[in-house]
């Protein structure tokens, strides 16, 4: 056995070091309180290796030895090199800076409040680093407790008892978390023992035996590991405390540097802010928006987005009537018809709707604007449970009531109240987003006109048969006390035993845990070992499964185990569902509560026992179990078992648990009887419509889920609980006859359903052959499902079952747009049930847009911190404002404080104001056809700085065009056009191409890089610098050039702004007002019913000259290059070009004054090859190759003080070879590759590669300058 030597001061950091990791050794050694022998060490702690030499001293190595077993096999590099990493910042940060603070408290260092000050603020400030890290942590290392944790919590024990106050802590949270983790473990506390937190920082009174000397013997002993020390010993101690002090003291001084005002510093002049502008000009309420008024100086969303909307929709230009007589009238252009994804009626905007409402807004203005009768449909959904919890709170909240106070009547007037208080305050907001929907017709799911087809839809669905009653397991929400869909249920992952919070319970309950107990086998003394995560359901079971093919149970067959708590026998069952590898082989079975144990049961004809009653209270059990809460029956269960010796172990065990993410209750299975819809051949009509390519899915990576659900749907449960939905019109027959058996809940025979009660009573009596007056019925209390209504929203929008103009015009539909989450909950049942109540599909086309995630991919969260209100983003938001909006959140305070830190990381002054078109833009941009989408607030803003480089160019064309420019009455070639407008022209026509296409196939990336490449490097950055000298000619000929050039300009800025309108419609409607019209008379009012540009119309693109511009653009690129290589930022130099051969002469000849005019040259010469060498190109030029067609001659003779500027250079390349020098020595050394971490080598090594290149330029430049001297 290895022997381990500690110190016995408690308060040796070093050995409880090494006791605690001892105490996780698989083979612990023998602990002896004492020197180790003199010739093996002199330090605490030392461990002796058994059979060997060995001796390992200090804690980092006693403790790595003991903590991983001394094995040497596999282990997980990456974790071990984490470790030593906790290791050294314990050893080297935290444990200085704990003595520091401690030690004086203690009585072992003389008291030096202004060292101990600033040691403790020191302190603070690494365990805040420590607290960031442990955010999302619950150990430092991996998914439990390390070396690493045993490390740290030691050095931070002396901080935690002595000198961390509880504001401290509370500060502290994470790491007061985790430390609280780490010392209340059994092991821990075998060492530690009850350790109790400081209340008050002050000294440590010594116990009355107890010196002072003594005490500060003891904790010198304390801090090295060993008894009083020799006077050599102490003198080093002094010597390390002397180099503690002259630290603090450099950290002092460091700390008063930060504290100096700024006054003392040359302030740096402060980043200009966003400006924000506001509309003044008084505008009633649907009335257009002055446009005479001057443009401001910049763009400003608050200015630009008011009054348009309300303008816009006063018009009637979001109506499909709009322009047309009759919507019956055959449209040459096509229909366009898309309803809205009805969002909640309790929800807000958040990103997901943003991304939605973005996309299917882009489509619908797109499809107008191409001449389409176009209807994108409002509406929204009646969110059955959750509107319920809204109001439920809110009574409770203002008045003390519960929803049975009231009644079911009171309670539902209550929330018609609320919903038309607040309803719409989600439609405000999608107006705030400018979607162009047709508010006249929006919906709303418990409108009397949908209701009415609800209602129909269940009874035409009930008649053929498709929807029954039967008694199956349900997801059940105990809390809400109804069912719950799969979507309304979150599935939490555990990795091993977590404690969760449970609505009605005091306490957490523990879950993540497998139980295993023993069943005794009827008649002998065997038993059948059997494993749950949920003890408490072994009250309801009624058999135990094993495989049949399992040879340790073949001598089961036929017999019976008996259970513990009652008189009830188990069959031993043989079922293939079993995995002979898991556990022991044999699997309890509770039909009534579990999925898989249900279909074992109808299998193997068992008896069904339900143990649950709708409060999660226990039912059909034996006592002392009955009538106990499910939770508390758990822990009851466990204890009984333990009692009666059947109880075996309990381990960690990975698992999902339900949890209904409306009431955050744990989701129990339950037997309940229920409505349902057969879904087999509905599904089956599904999949094949796709199959047969009459429904298209887009993007087609969704096709393999949509067919595996469809080709294996189970049939749908629509029952719900609740008060706040569509009642279900569905009665339970009671026969008032002698001759007619009662009829049970759950037999479909008994049940009718009709439009009226007295409907519903005539069909009653016929199905029984009784007068009417024997009938007595019973309305079923539960509503639908909220997906019912959902899916057959798309028809009972226009008013189905009844005849309509709109169900003639707009039913089936063009397209539906949403979120791939909701494939099936939403998309698959309007398919399913619009062909089975119209025959038709409902739409043509579906497109799946992806799921939006934070800037790292995280899934939006409130809890993180990264959930963003799309509202926030468009008028901005300070950083406290975040925080606020948390307060007022449902968050527990940790989730708060966790979500703040959060939001502090990513989002430290708040988030700027980027305005609506910016964040449109920047939806459709990342809309690839991925499943996620990671959004950068930071690029919103980046489309913010597009829309103002927008605006600038519109302003300064204006101003180009002149007060009275009159456009040509159509936008076509005139054969004047100079090369640049000939090519700006092409640019123009490849980018109404890419839009036309990118919309035809919802590519929006494809759209909106069109859409910016042009405004921004073709239009802004090469066209409108190009013509400036063209539009200040003054010649004969140059007058006409620069009408032409006018015409070109307008064409562009008139066609660009149509072009952007569907994804930026406030800013191109608000520039496009500006701009004179073709036809000023017959014009359209507004941008957003213009006609979109097509190829057809636009059809000037030239490869030619694309190409010819391309190489213009490297020419001029490679000047400026050298330009500012040779710091020429003022100065204009003469450009010689050489030229490979004369074509290319010619080229250069042709573009010479776009050249000139972009690279700022001075003049550009056209030289070609022969030229050159005969000594056209003069002496002391800098040289660039542009292309294998073309050199670069900048002429800098006489333009630069060459010996000023070779002086300047070989001091740099002194000082960069100096540089690399050193670089080169640190990385050559033997062991830097061993040492140095992987990134740092990285780093370097690209340190070294940069300063090379640098160094050649500089030796290049010299050697230029030289040839001019």
């Amino acid at each position: 056995m290895d022997t381990l030597y500690v110190s016995p001061h408690p308060d040796d950091l070093r050995s409880l070091l090494a006791l605690i990791a001892a105490e996780y050794c698989p083979s612990p050694p023998h602990v002896i309180t004492g020197d180790p022998p003199a010739h093996n060490a002199k330090s605490r702690p030392t461990l002796l290796l058994a059979n060997s030499d060995m001796v390992l001293t200090g804690p980092s190595a006693v403790g790595w030895y003991l903590t991983s077993g001394g094995k040497k096999g596999k282990r997980n590099v990456k974790e071990d090199s984490q470790v030593w990493q906790w290791l050294s910042f314990a050893e080297n940060e935290l444990i200085p800076l704990a003595c520091a603070v401690v030690f004086p408290l203690l009585g072992v260092m003389g008291v030096d409040k202004q060292l101990q000050h600033s040691s403790r603020v020191e302190l603070k400030r690494v365990l805040g680093i420590l607290d960031q890290t442990l955010q999302p942590r619950t150990y430092l290392v991996g998914e439990s407790i390390s070396l690493a944790d045993i490390a740290v919590s030691i050095a931070v024990l002396l901080p935690f008892k002595y000198a961390l106050e509880p504001s401290d802590r509370k500060s502290l949270i994470n790491v007061t978390r985790w430390f609280m983790t780490c010392i209340n473990q059994p092991k821990f506390q075998k060492v530690l023992g009850k350790i109790t937190l400081c209340e008050k920082m002050a000294p440590v009174v010594p116990k009355a035996s107890s010196t002072p000397s003594a005490t500060a013997t003891a904790a010198n002993s304390a801090a090295a590991g060993g008894p009083p020390k020799t006077e050599a010993q102490l003198k080093k101690e002094a010597k390390k405390r002397e180099k503690m002090e002259k630290f603090q003291q450099k950290k002092e001084m460091e700390q008063k540097k930060k504290q100096q005002p700024p006054s003392e510093k040359k302030s740096k002049p402060e980043k200009k802010e966003l400006g924000v502008i506001t509309y003044n000009i008084p505008t009633p309420d649907g009335e257009k928006k002055d446009v005479l008024s001057p443009l401001p100086d910049a763009y400003s969303p608050q200015y630009v987005e008011a009054a348009w909307y309300s303008w816009w929709e006063k018009e009637g230009f979001f109506k499909p009537e709009y322009g047309r007589k009759s919507l019956s009238e055959p449209n040459p252009r096509g229909i366009f018809m898309m309803c809205i994804p009805p969002p909640n009626v309790t929800g807000s905007l958040h990103l997901g709707h943003a991304l939605t409402n973005a996309i299917q807004d882009c489509l619908t203005r797109w499809h107008r604007m191409r001449g389409e009768t176009t209807l994108w449909n409002p509406g929204c959904d009646h969110a059955g449970i959750a509107t319920q919890v809204v109001v439920e709170k809110k009574l409770m909240r203002e008045r003390g009531l519960s929803r049975h106070d009231l009644g079911r009547e009171g309670f539902i007037q209550e929330v018609w109240k609320w919903k038309n208080e607040k309803g719409d305050r989600i439609y405000h907001q999608l107006k705030k987003l400018g979607s162009s929907l047709d508010w006249d017709r929006a919906c709303f799911t418990m409108d009397p006109k949908l209701s009415y087809a609800v209602q129909e839809a269940f009874i035409r669905l009930h008649e053929d048969g498709v929807i029954y009653r039967s008694k199956r397991l349900v997801n059940w929400s105990c809390t809400l006390n109804s069912a719950i869909s799969d979507i309304e249920v979150d599935k939490k992952e555990l990795t091993g035993r977590t404690l969760l919070p449970v609505p009605g319970y005091k306490e957490k309950v523990e879950f993540g845990v497998l139980v295993s107990f023993a069943y005794k086998i009827d008649g002998s003394d065997e038993e059948v070992i059997v494993a749950t995560t949920r003890i408490e359901t072994m009250l309801g079971d009624t058999a135990v499964a094993v495989h049949p093919s399992d040879p340790r149970y073949q001598h089961l067959k036929g017999k019976l185990a008996i259970h513990p708590f009652c008189d009830r026998r188990l069959p031993i069952v043989f079922d293939e569902f079993v995995d002979m590898s898991f556990g022991t082989g044999a699997v309890k079975i509770t039909p009534a509560h579990d999925h898989n144990d249900y279909e074992v049961g109808e299998r193997h004809k068992l008896e069904f026992i339900n143990i649950l009653d709708e409060n999660g209270f226990l039912i059909n059990v034996p006592a002392p179990f009955l009538g106990m809460k499910r939770f508390d029956a758990r822990k009851a269960v466990l204890q009984a078992l333990k009692d009666r010796g059947q109880f075996k172990e309990i381990k960690d065990n990975p698992m999902v648990v339900p949890v209904c993410s409306r009431s955050k209750d744990i989701v129990e299975p339950l037997l309940k009887p229920q409505w349902y819809v057969n879904c087999t051949d509905m599904g089956k009509q599904a999949a094949d419509a796709v199959r047969e390519g009459r429904l298209k899915i887009i993007p087609d990576h969704h096709l393999k889920t949509w067919f595996n659900w469809m080709d294996n749907i189970r049939d749908w449960c629509i029952s719900r609980q609740l008060w706040w939905g569509h009642r279900i019109p569905a009665y339970f027959i009671t026969v008032d006859d002698p001759s007619v058996k009662p009829g049970e809940d759950m037999d479909g025979h008994y049940w009718v359903s009709g439009r009226t009660e007295e409907e519903a009573r005539e069909k009653a009596a016929r199905r029984f052959s009784v007068p009417v007056e024997k009938i007595s019925l019973r309305q079923d209390e539960d509503v639908l499902d909220t997906w019912f209504s959902s899916g057959i929203f798309p028809f009972s929008i226009f008013g189905w079952p009844n005849e309509s103009e709109d169900l003639n015009v707009f039913y089936p539909g063009t397209l539906l747009e949403t979120g791939h989450d909701i494939l099936f909950f939403w998309v698959a049942r309007m398919v399913m049930m619009g062909i089975k109540l119209t025959g038709k599909l409902p739409f043509r086309e579906v497109y799946l847009h992806a799921v939006v995630r934070d800037a790292h991919g995280r899934k939006m969260s409130k809890s993180l911190g990264n959930v963003i209100d799309p509202l926030d983003v468009i008028t901005g938001i300070s950083l406290e404002g975040l925080h606020a909006q948390l307060i007022d959140s449902n968050l527990d305070p940790v989730e708060v404080e966790k979500a703040k830190q959060g939001q502090k990381s990513d989002y430290p002054s708040g988030i700027p104001e980027c305005g609506t078109d910016a964040l449109r833009f920047a939806l459709c941009a990342y809309t690839s056809q991925g499943r996620d989408i990671n959004l950068d607030v930071n690029r919103i803003l980046g489309y913010r700085h597009f829309c103002n480089k927008l605006w600038n160019a519109v302003k300064f064309a204006m101003k180009a065009l002149g007060e009275g420019f009159v456009p040509e009455k159509k936008a076509q070639l005139s054969g004047e056009e100079s090369v640049v407008d000939r090519w700006i022209l092409s640019r123009l026509c490849m980018a109404v191409t890419l839009c036309g296409a990118g919309f035809e196939a919802y590519d929006f990336p494809a759209i909106t890089t069109s859409i910016y490449n042009f405004w921004l490097y073709e239009l802004c950055d090469v066209y409108l610098e190009s013509i400036k000298p063209v539009l200040n000619s003054q010649d004969g000929d140059g007058v006409r050039q620069a009408s032409v050039c006018r015409q070109t300009l307008y064409t562009c800025l008139e066609v660009g702004l149509r072009l952007l309108s569907p994804i930026m419609p406030f800013v191109s409607e608000e520039l496009f007002q500006r701009l004179p019209r073709r036809h000023s008379e017959s014009s359209p009012p507004s941008i957003s019913v213009t006609p979109y540009p097509e190829s057809s119309e636009f059809c000037w693109h030239s490869e030619e000259v694309d190409q010819q511009m391309e190489f213009v653009m490297t020419v001029v690129r490679t000047i400026r290059s050298l330009r500012a290589d040779y710091n020429l930022t003022k100065t204009r130099a003469d450009c010689y070009l050489q030229c490979i051969d004369s074509d290319t002469g010619d080229l250069v000849q042709k573009y010479s004054l776009q050249i000139q005019t972009l690279s700022y040259s001075q003049s550009i010469h056209a030289v070609t090859g022969a030229d050159g060498d005969s000594g056209a190109i003069p002496e002391g030029c800098a040289v660039a190759i542009a292309s294998d067609r073309c050199t670069v001659h900048l002429l800098l003779k006489g333009l630069i003080d060459t010996e000023k500027e070779v002086a300047k250079l070989t001091t740099k390349k002194g000082d960069l070879e100096r540089q690399m020098e050193k670089l080169k020595e640190k990385m050559e050394k033997s062991d830097y590759k061993e040492k140095v971490p992987a990134k740092v080598q990285e780093t370097d090594a690209e340190k070294l590669r940069q300063g090379q290149t640098e160094l050649q330029k500089v030796k290049e430049a010299i050697e230029n300058f030289k040839k001019m001297m």
